[in-house]
């Protein structure tokens, strides 16, 4: 493949962007971060949690002698957080995946996916100032109002598989609560009562068996460890009796249940101090539902309606409250609900109730006072409170959800009973909708939503506001017409746009108003329309969850749109591959690993074309490529393998490709008449012991403003700005080392190698690349200079940039070559042509990842590295001065090199406040960073997503092509006016005195 070698010659505009390039580069900025008056309005936060589980969520009560609730939550993202009833804004949170609790694979049925689906448990003591709770490996106690951490304790070699509290316990006449957790350690199933206060150990349970440890409960005298007992598939369940004071075993019991439960999704419910705590599952059918009563060997069977498909069991949690439950039934149709009483005498099930058969999906909810057991229902269209004791309805509400019909999926209530001559209830619940969404119904009125589906973000993408469809009909008919057709179409379209013209006319006042005020111009009746400076640009977002957004990056992040591109099962995860949007077509394609794919509209999200994820079909990746009919998005197959394409959609360049055994691979495209074939042109294969860890490759747009860097003494590096290149970090855990290798992707050519030691794999290692330089974070061992027999470890990064040649005014080997070739070597020297590499490292006062290099629209702007700080919750956007390689070691910069902008060399890079982007946000678990240039030379657009969602506009130059928000256009115009008016009062007064010298005798 032969690529066009620039201009040996400097021309007169790339003199001027070179001299502009430095000037911007390398002088002082003052300040990175956004200004205060800046706050809210170039940028936005979407503080989330995930979606909340129905185990892990309820309201409680932080203060014994306070009415006020908040409502707790650990979502599936494994968050942990307080949200206020009343506003929705979150008091606190914690991020428990930290530490390394997440710790699952894909084949634990109990957790999911592994990074934080169905994970967890959280438990709150009635009238406690403190929940608890568990993720993986750790039990930490947390303080109700602030969530500051009161105690964490760790189990290295197990697993938590249940949490619960016990709210009666023979300490301190029975008001201390102590925490029961069940762990799973290898074959033995342990179980240890902590102490609230510090976690300590109060007494141990231990059994060392091939059972599977499946949940704890309790009542008034003992405690239950229920297990799964027998082989994968047929499975009986264990009861363990243990001993409240001691945890010695009193009894052990197991009931038959080989032929219903196959594995831990079967066995639905295990109440928890209950007076009366029960065990239930159902048959294969869903026919019969079975319930036995800890602590007894018998079970009682109850029919369920006909065609059930789900089957969901609400009872409370508190000793106090009677032992009544209510079982929901899900069928094809509608869902139906029935309540139970226990008899705590004779330890035996009686139905008490049902409620009616009613159409479509619901959800129920249990809460308690006292002994009064309450059931809230939650319906399509109302909500219904009803007592465990009758059928009477006790209040009923029509649901209004956002003027929308969404569906609860699942809810948790608190009912407050008014005082009064006659008895009226208020209900509030925290529901999760079929969207996606939180929200609080208060009365069947919504007080907020939650768009927690925003969490879980996979892949995301800038997309441009798609021009008008009927525009773009139109200038397509007129490109393809006659000149003088085209020109009379163009004047009657003209014509039939004037009908916008008062509209318009109307508008200019509030727009002069708002651009002289400084306030944001109300956006045009709801229609997304581009602005001048590029700010106003969509983001197409998808989730983990099978779902896609689109947010409006120009107003705040608002949600535009939200579309349920597949349904994906409970603890699986959408795995995308890629996603491209085409502003041509005005479309979003997005590509899974099963073979699937869904094709949307960016503006509005309909789905255009789509195609199911097929569990038998594996992609291994996607590639963004260059074809005779555009770019298109290319999937690959396992193996790195691609398939024969049509050569209107054959890749024009070399691919790269990953084998399974960690080989990457170049493959290109033979044309054969109308078909092209794929063929391997090279095989780069790594040394015995290394795995790739990190790919980075320049980004799509990356303009260039100069092809050379003007130096001090106004000498200039030419850049070495191969567009085929490629940084590949490759860890060898046996010697603990990181190699960073620079590769020709037309070739396969190794152009450079490093090698730093002392790595730990554990940690993140991440490289991006940009124009003629590549940067790369690691934890490692370094040396000190002033003792190079010492060694430190610490976070670092290295930077490197690549020139065409080590002496200025040199284009290398190549010379002033028209053309070059990556596969044809050279004459002199003999061999390919190597970049020469300036490199240096530096280390960092904090962790980093995601990293991603900021773009503007003709590259002149210098460019800032922004990454996320794990520890700290922000964005850092670190300038290309601060990480330049050049900086003069052991030495102050010469006058030249002071004038290029050169600082001397300091080993250590502090992150300043001032460059943290996201200022005193607290944006929570990103886990990628995108950015896109704006119309405007100075500004590029930022979004990170992961946990939360973040955006913003930085200028890494300063704004010199835009006037800032806190300009004084008041002022200007005052002035001008103030001039205006000087000058024609003053006008006749000079002109009746130059009439009057006219007239006056000469002397």
């Amino acid at each position: 493949m032969h690529l066009q070698h620039p201009a040996s010659r400097l021309s007169l505009s790339h003199l001027l962007a070179a001299a502009l390039t430095c000037t911007l580069t390398y002088f002082p900025q003052p300040v990175g971060a956004v200004f205060r008056d800046e706050v809210g309005h170039i940028d936005y936060h979407h503080a989330l949690l995930g979606l909340p589980q129905r185990e892990t969520t309820f309201f409680h009560r932080p203060r014994r002698d306070d009415r006020a609730s908040l409502l707790y939550t650990l979502s599936d993202l494994g968050i942990l957080g307080a949200v206020h009833p009343g506003s929705g804004e979150i008091v606190w949170r914690q991020d428990l995946r930290s530490g390394g609790d997440d710790i699952y694979d894909d084949d634990d049925e109990n957790v999911g996916d592994g990074d934080g689906f169905g994970l967890g448990f959280t438990r709150a003591g009635e009238g406690e100032g403190w929940i608890v709770s568990a993720l993986g490996r750790a039990v930490h106690a947390w303080d109700a109002v602030s969530g500051r951490n009161q105690f964490s304790v760790r189990f290295d070699n197990g697993v938590v598989r249940d949490l619960e509290v016990m709210e009666m316990t023979e300490q301190e006449g029975g008001r201390r609560k102590d925490v029961l957790a069940l762990v799973e350690e290898g074959a033995a199933t342990v179980l240890r009562r902590l102490n609230p206060t510090d976690g300590s150990v109060v007494w141990e349970f231990r059994e060392v068996t091939r059972d599977v440890p499946l949940q704890v409960s309790t009542n008034v005298e003992k405690v239950f460890v229920v297990s799964l007992k027998g082989t994968a598939g047929a499975y009986n369940l264990k009861v363990t009796v243990l001993d409240t004071l001691t945890g010695k075993r009193l009894d052990e019991m197991v009931l038959g249940t080989k032929a219903d439960v196959h594995g831990k999704k079967d066995v639905m419910f295990v109440g928890a101090n209950s007076a009366a705590p029960i065990l239930a599952w159902t048959d294969d059918a869903r026919q019969t539902l079975r319930v036995n009563v800890l602590g007894t060997k018998t079970r009682q069977e109850f029919a369920l309606p006909p065609d059930t498909f789900a089957v969901e069991i609400h009872a409370p949690h508190l000793i106090q409250s009677q032992p009544h439950f209510l079982v929901h039934s899900k069928t094809s149709t509608g869902h139906k609900g029935e309540v139970f009483h226990v008899d705590l005498k004779t330890n035996t099930i009686s139905k008490a109730y049902s409620l009616p058969m009613l159409p479509g999906p619901g959800a129920f909810s249990t809460s308690s006072s006292g002994a009064s057991v309450y059931f809230t229902r939650i319906t399509e269209d109302e909500v219904i409170l009803l007592s465990s004791q009758s059928h009477g309805v006790l209040g009923r509400w029509p649901l209004k959800i956002g003027g929308s019909k969404a569906v609860a999926i699942h809810l948790v209530s608190e009912v407050i009973k008014k005082a009064g001559p006659e008895e009226s209830y208020a209900v509030r619940s925290a529901a999760v909708t079929d969207a996606d969404n939180w929200v609080l119904i208060r009365n069947g009125e919504e007080l907020w939503a939650r768009p927690e589906g925003l969490t879980g973000g996979v892949t995301a993408t800038f997309a441009e506001i798609p021009d008008r469809e009927e525009l773009a009909k139109s200038l397509e008919q007129e490109a393809h017409s006659s000149p003088l057709q085209a020109y009379i179409h163009r004047v009657k379209r003209h014509i039939h746009d004037l009908q916008y013209l008062p509209a318009y006319l109307n508008s200019i006042p509030s727009r002069v108003m708002s651009s002289i005020l400084g306030t944001d111009v109300a956006p045009t009746a709801g229609k997304l329309v581009r602005d001048s400076f590029g700010f106003h640009k969509l983001v197409v977002l998808a989730t983990k969850r099978g779902r896609v957004y689109g947010l409006d990056a120009g107003n705040n992040g608002k949600v535009l749109w939200s579309t349920r591109a597949f349904k994906i099962p409970k603890g699986r995860r959408w795995d995308v591959k890629g996603i491209q949007a085409d502003e041509s077509s005005g479309q979003t394609t997005i590509l899974g690993s099963k073979d699937d794919f869904v094709v949307l509209k960016t503006d509005t999200g309909d789905i255009i074309d789509s195609r199911a994820p097929n569990p038998e079909a594996t992609t291994q990746g996607a590639a963004l490529v260059d074809t005779p009919s555009g770019q298109q998005l290319l999937r690959i197959g396992p193996d790195g393998k691609i398939e024969d394409l049509p050569a209107a959609r054959a890749p024009s360049q070399t691919v790269v490709t990953r084998t399974a055994d960690g080989q990457l691979k170049g493959v290109i495209f033979v044309a054969n008449g109308t078909n092209s074939r794929a063929f391997t042109s090279w095989v780069f294969s790594l040394p015995k012991g290394q795995r790739v860890v990190s790919i980075a490759t320049r980004p799509p747009h990356d303009a260039v403003a100069s092809i050379g860097r003007v130096l001090g003494d106004r000498t200039v590096k030419y850049k070495y700005l191969n567009p085929n290149t490629l940084v590949l970090g490759a860890v060898d855990h046996s010697s603990r080392m990181l190699v960073v290798y620079l590769l020709d992707t037309v070739s396969g050519q190794v152009l450079w190698v490093s090698k730093h030691n002392g790595i730990d794999a554990s940690k993140p290692i991440e490289c991006a690349m940009a124009e003629n330089w590549f940067v790369c974070t690691y934890f490692g061992q370094y040396a000190l200079r002033d003792n190079s027999a010492q060694s430190l470890k610490g976070y670092q990064v290295v930077v490197a940039d690549l020139y065409e040649s080590d002496k200025p005014n040199d284009r290398g080997p190549l010379g002033d070559a028209a053309t070059f070739s990556s596969l044809d070597p050279i004459d002199v020297p003999t061999g390919v042509v190597l970049p020469s590499v300036v490199s240096q490292s530096y280390v960092l006062s904090a962790p980093i990842s995601a990293l991603q290099v900021t773009q503007t629209r003709q590259g002149i702007s210098s460019r800032q590295v922004l990454a996320y700080l794990p520890e700290s919750h922000g964005i850092v956007g670190i300038p290309r001065m601060v990480l330049e390689p050049r900086r003069p070691v052991g030495r102050d910069p010469t006058p030249a090199e002071a004038e290029e902008g050169l600082i001397r060399y300091h080993p250590a890079i502090e992150i300043d406040p001032k460059s943290v982007i996201t200022h005193e946000r607290d944006v929570l678990g990103v886990g990628k960073i995108i950015t896109s240039p704006a119309v405007v030379e100075s500004t590029s657009l930022v979004f990170a997503y992961g946990v939360d969602i973040f955006g913003t506009r930085v200028a890494p130059s300063f704004l010199f092509d835009i006037l800032g928000k806190g300009f004084n256009k008041l002022a200007l115009v005052g002035t001008v006016l103030a001039l205006l008016a000087g000058v024609v009062t003053l006008a006749p007064v000079v002109k009746r005195k130059q009439v009057n010298m006219r007239w006056e005798a000469p002397m």
